[in-house]
């Protein structure tokens, strides 16, 4: 027997909010429409269905998938052939989990209006250095997708050739399919598989990429990626997704954003902070010392006296810029009193006299 709560990664005393986000996290992941497995789709949504609903849930945690065996009602054994009329059963459907149900199980719904046409999304990654996000940055990737198709143009047909009405269909792009379900046949408009949904096609396939109007191939793309941003940030570039089929809306491509981790800055939020080390008479009397900023740049920070180790100094203004574009953050110096392993005579003498004095 399945289980529900294992399939969505959750425990049994998960709440209504934890189930729909783990639903919606792992629908986006695995939807078919985006490339992904069919057959654990649908066990999401089986699974989702179940849980999000509270009298369901209740059902499900005292005697497992009762609901389910009988496509959402257990007759308990009972033969109605014995039954001359019409037997005396109420049913209740929850109309939004049945359109949901018709979506994810019986192809209807949201996946009816599917541009078939359509090039999928493509999402990357891409890691760049604390530093790139000080300033507004172009660079360049590679991927190997569906491109136009350069003998046809992308109309899926040899230059010169004849489009001809589709015979499945007739022109229209759809056809009608009946489908038998535990809750009654239903008649069902789906995409031609013939001509795609078009309602036409050429009568000489193109000899290259036969009849898609595209195909695989490298494309050098440009990614500007703002000052400001973050680890996690997607940066959407709209129509450079893969090329839809025979002249088809193409897709989108997102590139998501990591920062690699820096040597001596840590990042928080548009903030930064910096370990300096400074000796025990700089933190007592006071000094000026360089500290080095993001760009490489060295500033002058006065150390006020009687510093103790651990106090931190802002200047305002050196962190990195806000994603908005207006303004930028604070960098903080965490001033660190280093304490010396190895004297020289002289300053053993020295310490030892500051001793005496309290010091």
């Amino acid at each position: 027997m399945k289980d529900y709560y294992q399939i969505l990664g959750l425990s049994r005393d998960a709440s209504q909010d934890e189930i729909k986000k783990a639903y919606y996290k792992l629908a986006h992941k695995y939807h078919p429409d985006k490339g992904g497995d069919e057959k654990k789709f649908k066990e999401i949504s089986e699974a989702y269905q179940t849980l999000s609903n509270r009298d369901k849930r209740s059902q499900y945690d005292q005697f497992g998938r009762v609901f389910e065996e009988g496509a959402g009602f257990d007759p308990g054994g009972f033969d109605f052939s014995s039954f001359s009329g019409r037997p005396n059963v109420d049913f209740e459907f929850d109309l939004g989990d049945l359109g949901d149900l018709m979506e994810d199980f019986l192809g209807f719904g949201g996946r009816r209006k599917k541009d078939s046409k359509r090039g999928k999304d493509i999402e990357v990654e891409m890691e760049i250095p604390l530093e790139d996000v000080l300033s507004n940055k172009e660079k360049e990737i590679i991927l190997e997708k569906f491109v136009v198709c350069s003998r046809c143009q992308g109309k899926g047909g040899e230059p010169g050739t004849k489009v001809k009405e589709c015979f499945s269909c007739r022109g229209t792009g759809w056809v009608q399919q009946i489908r038998r379900t535990p809750l009654g046949s239903f008649t069902q408009s789906t995409t031609c598989p013939e001509c795609g949904g078009e309602g036409f096609k050429p009568e000489k396939p193109c000899n290259v990429c036969h009849g898609e109007g595209r195909i695989k191939q490298q494309e050098k793309i440009k990614v500007f990626i703002p000052a400001g941003v973050d680890s996690n940030q997607i940066i959407k570039i709209e129509g450079k997704g893969e090329v839809g089929r025979r002249s088809g809306k193409d897709g989108n491509l997102y590139v998501r954003i990591f920062v690699k981790k820096h040597p001596v800055f840590k990042r928080k939020g548009d903030d930064l902070y910096i370990q300096v080390p400074i000796s025990f008479s700089q933190a007592a009397l006071g000094d000026e010392v360089e500290v080095s900023t993001l760009p490489g740049k060295k500033i002058l920070l006065t150390i006020p006296s009687g510093t103790e180790s651990g106090k931190i100094l802002k200047i305002s203004g050196k962190g990195v810029p806000h994603f908005s574009g207006f303004g930028a953050g604070d960098m903080y110096v965490e001033l660190i009193v280093r304490t010396p392993k190895k004297l020289t005579k002289k300053q053993k003498e020295l310490l030892e006299e500051l001793q005496k004095e309290g010091i």
